[in-house]
């Protein structure tokens, strides 16, 4: 796991979870982010089982490679190996509370590390398993935070209505939709899925969202 920390060398933790594309340049973008606010971030490398170090291109021969290799993925055990990554991080000295933010696949996962452990905060980007994964819903206790985009292909709007009926009155939930917002919509170093307006508004939800709770 890859782990950069802000500038004063401590705080609260998060561990960011990947997109098919692995830890690379929109990871390390995004944990560039959240260091400046003065998180502690780990990024777990989840396909490490499968092709460890993978760092796929934004392009769409790059997609259809991170497809391939997301295809060999399992996602109970990367759920399971997220959770043991996250004990990890907040192990660290220089850690405080945790949370766990993941886009797209590792938006899926966060969900699933919900389920099975109580971080302090989740945001989940965007997972297009989530949906299948509500019977898990009543497992989750922690403060949790969904986007998805109202554009998305991958998951439909019936999909994400069925997430919205399925935290329907829980007070530490929060469901926000982009209405102009595709997938991935946040990934700004893919000239395939960014859109600037939706991502801007989405990550500003998500920085007070972990203010709040982390």
């Amino acid at each position: 796991m890859r782990v950069w920390l802000p500038e004063n060398g401590r705080g609260h933790g998060v561990l960011l979870l990947q997109e098919i594309f692995g830890v690379g340049e929109y990871i390390e973008a995004v944990a560039a982010d959240l260091t400046s606010l003065g998180y502690v971030v780990g990024a777990p490398d989840l396909f490490w089982r499968v092709q460890p170090g993978w760092r796929g291109e934004h392009s769409k021969a790059g997609m259809a490679a991170s497809m391939t290799v997301a295809s060999q993925f399992d996602l109970q055990t990367g759920i399971a190996d997220s959770v043991l990554a996250l004990d990890h991080l907040a192990g660290l000295p220089e850690v405080d509370r945790v949370g766990v933010l993941g886009f797209c696949l590792g938006g899926t996962v966060a969900f699933g590390v919900a389920a099975r452990t109580k971080p302090s905060a989740v945001v989940s980007f965007y997972g297009s398993g989530v949906p299948d994964m509500l019977h898990l819903a009543g497992e989750i206790s922690s403060p949790l935070q969904l986007h998805f985009g109202g554009q998305d292909p991958y998951i439909p709007a019936e999909k994400v209505a069925a997430v919205a009926e399925a935290v329907a009155g829980r007070d530490t939930v929060e469901l926000h939709i982009q209405p102009d917002g595709g997938h991935a919509f946040h990934n700004r170093v893919s000239e395939m899925f960014y859109q600037p307006e939706p991502a801007e508004r989405a990550w500003r939800l998500t920085e007070e969202f972990l203010r709040r709770y982390l």
